[in-house]
């Protein structure tokens, strides 16, 4: 497992996440990218805990996703399975599990103030947080093509990762609306989802 994991963890991350692998007993699985979701935890028939994280991820993006899966695992053997996911118990879990990790020796200086910033009131996906999610992407090997749509110009058609294509709508609060071009209904995006431009 160390060598695997290695490959995918920040330098000094590694002996902490084995540590957490090896304390609470997790089943990881590494897998190919889903675009719907960075983890997932379950608890098997078995009662044994399974965690994936996507291959895909850069390092600091896999880091924060297996230590938000391993809080989800921690909360519900703390304070029992009928606790929201995403709830109080597990946003001090997922807190108290990622403290140790946010140091400069682990996390590059200009990401530490947004993952303090992040961690005062965790969200579901740190995705949904359009500043953190943005500078974590700059470490992702982008393809040429994609840009976020906070950068297209007002009225532009772009193309997501299933092939719809949506027309560039008015910002609404934190995200943008967006007309699907062949049903016409209105789907909101956030400012950092990454897309193909079509037509500007």
């Amino acid at each position: 497992m160390d060598n695997v994991l290695q490959k995918y963890l920040p330098e000094r991350a590694l002996d902490l996440c084995l540590e957490l692998i090896k304390q609470n007993n997790v089943h990881l699985k590494i897998v190919n990218e889903r675009v719907t979701r960075h983890g997932d935890y379950r608890r098997m028939p078995n009662g044994s805990h399974q965690i994936t994280v996507n291959a895909s991820l850069n390092k600091y993006r896999f880091l924060i996703t297996l230590v938000h899966e391993i809080a989800h695992l921690v909360a519900f053997e703390k304070y029992g399975r009928r606790i929201k996911p995403h709830g109080s118990e597990w946003k001090k879990t997922f807190q108290y599990l990622m403290l140790p990790f946010l140091r400069p020796e682990i996390f590059p200086s200009k990401l530490l103030p947004l993952l303090a910033k992040h961690f005062r009131n965790p969200k579901a996906s740190s995705s949904t947080d359009a500043n953190l999610s943005i500078a974590l992407q700059k470490f992702d090997v982008l393809e040429n093509d994609k840009i976020y749509v906070f950068e297209l110009p007002h009225g532009s058609i772009f193309k997501i990762y299933n092939g719809k294509y949506f027309r560039k709508g008015n910002k609404k609060i934190k995200r943008y609306e967006c007309i699907e071009i062949a049903t016409g209904k209105v789907y909101l995006f956030q400012p950092n989802a990454q897309v193909e431009l079509i037509k500007d």
